[in-house]
């Protein structure tokens, strides 16, 4: 492709994800909608602004994700992109959410959050049997690419749900807790639903009801939660 012709195309792109990026940034009433969705009942201002600045840290990267991923991995699969932008984005969320706050601090609890906190133990036994199950059976049918792709997913989302378990606490204990409560049971959620999609491509009625399963156990994982699990 000449370089007229790549600098358009690259303009053009800029130009959809700024669109994009304007029509998804969060402002207090989406903030405050998701505490409500995730078991915080009417949130203060406070909490509002935690739950902002963390929709912001992962819409950021989601237009650019999007509009990039297709072009460097050479897929026009809209819903690996979207996958991928997901995945991708709440990893360099977590990430940028390791450093602490600037300015005084109110601890969110008294003693850190494990794992357990923030996932049902059954939600782990459904995403270790998925993974697992997924990279078996890739291996014995040889298909190494998405072998590759399932591998790399599992690691992103465990990833993710470590980083939100370990990140430095911020403002009220139960708006902290929700955050994490969503960013670990979405990554857990996407690890599952992504593995079973792609392990089982026979096309058969085996496969076929092994992803009926992996998509209801996305669905029940990531379902917002009613009532916080106990703060203390």
């Amino acid at each position: 492709m000449a370089w007229d012709n790549m600098l358009a195309v690259g303009l053009f792109m800029g130009l959809v994800g700024l669109v994009i990026l304007i029509i998804l940034w969060p402002n207090d009433k989406r903030g405050a909608r998701l505490l409500v969705r995730w078991g915080v009942p009417d949130p203060d201002a406070a909490e509002v602004a935690i739950a902002v600045r963390y929709l912001k840290r992962r819409r950021f990267w989601y237009p650019w994700l999007y509009l990039g991923l297709p072009q460097l991995f050479g897929s026009n699969d809209g819903s690996a992109a979207i996958v991928g932008t997901l995945l991708l984005g709440g990893l360099i969320a977590e990430v940028l959410a390791q450093r602490p706050a600037r300015g005084p601090q109110r601890e969110a609890v008294l003693v850190r959050r494990t794992l357990r906190d923030v996932v049902p133990v059954w939600a782990l036994v459904l995403s270790g049997l998925a993974s697992a199950g997924a990279v078996v059976h890739l291996i014995l049918t040889r298909q190494w690419p998405l072998l590759a792709v399932a591998v790399g997913t599992t690691v992103a989302c465990w990833a993710i749900t470590l980083l939100a378990v370990r990140r430095p606490p911020a403002g009220e204990p139960r708006a902290d807790l929700a955050l994490r409560c969503r960013s670990a049971r979405v990554a857990i959620g996407l690890g599952i639903g992504t593995c079973t999609a792609i392990g089982w491509t026979q096309g058969n009625l085996g496969s076929l009801l092994i992803v009926v399963v992996g998509i209801a156990a996305f669905l029940a994982v990531t379902a917002p939660l009613k009532r916080l699990p106990a703060l203390a």
